[in-house]
């Protein structure tokens, strides 16, 4: 059966020719006909509904087909004519194997990169200088500036306020033993061992971790880093060698000066609030110390240094996408070097636990 549109599809016009069919189709008409020959106006709206017409009668149970277009309506139609056909039905939702075998999948890329990512830099770090590559030093010494010169302030206030913090702690249960002068020991060892290297661990890596992830990412997305490797220039070489290089001068120093400061915080409360003299105070701070905790310190925060650093490059690199992407990494970054920090601190409390 054949019906005829003669004149432009308004919304009225598109409903009725809706009812024509359907009512078509209810009577046994299955192969149905609509002529365009006398058409010659077709917008994007009668485009529109001559498409629900197509899908209705299939869904009708018939068969509507057009015919008669010519002009600028046939070109139209032609352009839209993938729109004519059913949408297809939605993929099915991966299974619990599926889902699992694709994130198994992720992990295993991921750690690919990553062994590629610390291999190749630890070459342009170490091996290449010796092999007489050289070494970036504008790079190096830009990078030394901005994650140790520029980190100073951050990292000695917040050691020396924990440092006010354990003291204040340890004071009120040492009190009750009247032994407050072990508030000293405890500052002291407690950051030569541990808080010095963590804490600044933890700084360095929401503020310089986070820096290093933003700047490769943003170079990733807007195509610097694929401009490099087009031009035959080692990525690992131009930017992830002179930042290893970097962090692992810096680190060492901003632990030493985080444990100075610690250590100065809790001076200042027991010097000014449990009221010890100055060389009481610094001759039971002198006693409980020795190199071997100083030693602990600055092992960890070399291993530290090398965490944040390949953490926020690895994920810088790896950025898919837009400025929204730079984001996630950059807290992806934070997360994992913090998680990091921390499983390793782990690691090497155990082994100094079972050797010292």
């Amino acid at each position: 059966m054949t019906v005829s549109v003669r004149e432009p599809l308004t919304d009225q016009r598109g409903r009725d020719l809706l009812r024509d069919i359907g009512e078509m189709v209810s009577r046994g008409n299955r192969e149905i006909r609509i002529d365009l020959s006398g058409l010659e106006k077709l917008d994007s709206s009668g485009c529109a509904w001559l498409i629900r017409a197509v899908r209705a009668g299939k869904e009708f149970g018939g068969t509507v087909t057009l015919t008669g277009a010519s002009g600028r309506p046939a070109e139209l139609l032609k352009l839209m004519r993938p729109n004519f056909e059913p949408l297809p039905p939605p993929p099915p939702r991966p299974g619990f194997v599926e889902r699992t075998g694709e994130k198994a999948l992720a992990v295993r890329e991921e750690i690919r990169q990553a062994v590629s990512l610390v291999v190749d830099a630890l070459y342009w770090s170490f091996i290449a200088p010796v092999e007489g590559k050289g070494v970036r030093w504008k790079g190096l010494l830009d990078e030394i500036q901005q994650m140790g010169s520029s980190a100073i302030g951050i990292v000695c206030m917040i050691n020396f306020l924990l440092g006010l913090v354990i003291a204040m702690l340890s004071a009120v249960q040492l009190r009750l033993f009247g032994m407050e002068i072990l508030v000293a020991s405890g500052v002291v060892i407690g950051f030569a061992r541990e808080l010095a290297a963590v804490m600044t661990g933890i700084v360095v890596s929401a503020r310089t971790g986070a820096a290093v992830t933003a700047e490769l990412a943003t170079m990733k997305v807007s195509e610097e880093i694929d401009a490099l490797k087009g031009m035959g220039l080692p990525v690992s070489r131009f930017l992830v060698a002179p930042k290893i290089l970097a962090i692992l001068i810096s680190m060492p120093i901003l632990t030493i000066l985080g444990f100075l400061s610690g250590v100065a915080g809790g001076f200042v409360l027991g010097i000014f609030s449990l009221g010890f003299t100055f060389d009481r105070w610094w001759w039971q701070t002198a006693q409980a110390v020795n190199l071997g905790d100083l030693s602990q310190g600055l092992v960890k925060s070399v291993f530290f240094a090398l965490i944040i650093v390949l953490v926020g490059c690895h994920n810088g690199l790896r950025v898919r996408g837009g400025a929204s992407e730079v984001g996630k990494a950059t807290t992806r970054a934070v997360v994992m070097d913090i998680f990091l920090i921390i499983v390793a601190d782990m690691f090497f409390a155990t082994i100094f636990y079972y050797t010292t």
